[in-house]
């Protein structure tokens, strides 16, 4: 064989193992656009679909170990999937739905959830560690560049669950340019389980929406990992 080709053989062979051990960094050159505020909240003109920053992203890291670390976004992760998906955690699935998954979440692909969804109509489809809801995980999805083939392993829900995190405008809180308690008000128009001040869901009483956290344990937690 060409020398030549088995060098290029092996080059692709190492970017390919990169990529799958560094899901949470900026390597992926079709993701390299103009660096802007992503927040749905803050009134940027960026919108949800800028670029997720660097510096907010989660230590690189292989897929089956993200989401249990030390820094403070793993620790966000942790709090809101506390309100979320409880002891279930990666596999948790929405108590509602009369038809759950053939499978264990975190062993099927996207498009295997998708098939699921669209075969099981007027129920709920909550699924997985974030409880993302159909519209949201195909968005997410597509922003991350996912496709139908991609496993939702505990890995991939970690990374799509950063891209509401920057919805929410944790690049704003970070920067401190976000209020904590405006940021939390944000992380709780996407998680119906977090509280707001009055204790209630920002969804409370939408499709049996309710708080799953007091907001004492909310407001401590986010004081913990951020240290104010």
């Amino acid at each position: 064989m060409d020398l030549r080709w088995v060098l290029m053989f092996l080059l692709c062979a190492t970017g390919a193992q990169a990529e799958l051990n560094s899901l949470f960094t900026q390597g992926r050159a079709e993701a390299q656009v103009a660096r802007a505020p992503a927040s749905l909240f803050s009134g940027t003109q960026a919108g949800m679909f800028a670029p997720l920053p660097e510096r907010v992203t989660l230590a690189a890291a292989r897929p089956s170990i993200v989401g249990t670390g030390t820094t403070p976004v793993d620790q966000l992760l942790s709090l809101i999937a506390r309100a979320e998906a409880g002891s279930a955690g990666y596999d948790a699935v929405q108590y509602g739905a009369r038809v759950k998954p053939p499978r264990r979440p975190t062993e099927m692909t996207l498009g295997e959830i998708y098939q699921w969804i669209d075969a099981t109509p007027g129920q709920p489809h909550a699924i997985g560690r974030y409880q993302f809801i159909p519209d949201t995980l195909r968005r997410v999805a597509r922003v991350r560049g996912f496709g139908p083939e991609v496993l939702f392993s505990a890995g991939v829900q970690d990374v799509l669950a950063l891209v509401l995190l920057e919805d929410a405008g944790l690049e704003a809180f970070q920067d401190g340019e976000l209020e904590r308690r405006a940021f939390m008000r944000n992380l709780a128009q996407i998680w119906a389980g977090l509280p707001l001040p009055n204790g209630r869901s920002y969804y409370h009483g939408y499709a049996g929406n309710a708080a799953t956290m007091t907001w004492a344990a909310f407001d401590g937690g986010m004081a913990e990992i951020w240290g104010s």
